[in-house]
Order: C-alpha cells, then sequence, then structure tokens
C-alpha cells in the first residue's frame, strides 16, 4: 500500500524535467524570459559561481541569419551563462587531463517561437568508463540541475 502511494504521489507532482535527446537535459517552466534570465544568473551566482562570459545565442542567429540565407526564427529570446566549479573540474580534470573539453560548464535559458515556456538546459555528460571521472561529472549534473531547479 505505502508502494502505490508512493507512486501515486510522484505521478502528481508537477513535472518540470522533460525527456529530451540523450545529450541534452531539458527544464522548462513558466514565466518571462527575463525573470527567469535573472533567477538562473542568481542561482549560479548564490552557489558562489562567477560567470565568465554570457553568449547572446539568439541576437547572434538573428544577426546571422540573412547573411546565410537563413529566414526561420529558432529562438525569440535565448542566452548561455559559462561558468565552472573550481572544486568539481579540478576533480574531473585530475580524474582525466582531457576532460578540460567539459569545463566551463554551460546553462542556457531560452523561448521558443510560439511556445509560452521558458526553457533551461544544460549538456549531459557522455559516458566513461573511469569511476573518478564519473564520480566529478554525477557531482557536475548535480550542481548544474540544482541551480536550475533554484531559477525555478
Amino acid at each position: 500500500m505505502k508502494k502505490i502511494l508512493a507512486v501515486c504521489a510522484i505521478l502528481c507532482l508537477p513535472l518540470s524535467a522533460m525527456a529530451s535527446e540523450g545529450y541534452t537535459v531539458l527544464f522548462k517552466t513558466q514565466g518571462t524570459f527575463q525573470d527567469v534570465r535573472d533567477a538562473l544568473q542568481f542561482a549560479i551566482e548564490g552557489k558562489g559561481l562567477k560567470i565568465n562570459h554570457t553568449n547572446k545565442i539568439a541576437e547572434m542567429l538573428a544577426r546571422t541569419g540573412p547573411e546565410v540565407g537563413a529566414t526561420k526564427q529558432v529562438y525569440v529570446e535565448g542566452e548561455q551563462f559559462e561558468f565552472c566549479s573550481a572544486t568539481i573540474s579540478r576533480q574531473m580534470m585530475e580524474a582525466d587531463p582531457h576532460a578540460m573539453v567539459m569545463c566551463p560548464y554551460i546553462v542556457s535559458v531560452y523561448t521558443i517561437p510560439n511556445d509560452k515556456h521558458v526553457y533551461m538546459a544544460y549538456r549531459k555528460p557522455g559516458p566513461t568508463s573511469n569511476p573518478a571521472l564519473k564520480k566529478a561529472l554525477g557531482e557536475v549534473e548535480t550542481l548544474l540541475t540544482g541551480i536550475i531547479k533554484d531559477a525555478m
């Protein structure tokens, strides 16, 4: 009986994480882009992390689209925040120096035309047989998921 109640309770929770392709972890929420973007920035900084760079992806696509003959609007608004955790990144690179490619971490926030949701996402780290690297990448995912949930 307890198992049935637990399953029912889980099914009643609002789902914020969405199934997606294997390369991304995707969340959706309600609100304005600016409010969600600001909440995401505060969530990153609230973990004591410094945003190294903000990529204006939607602006870049809008600016370069005509130059490459593209007419489709992919995003209404969209940015990426780049940042790192010195502690987790060091663990990751000590486990495998080639894991440098996983740093900096990037969290995207964006809106899509004709869609009322705001999306937040990050790249899912790939599989590894290295136990120390697997642990560090798990910590990266825990950090990124926690930041997004804090922003929601």
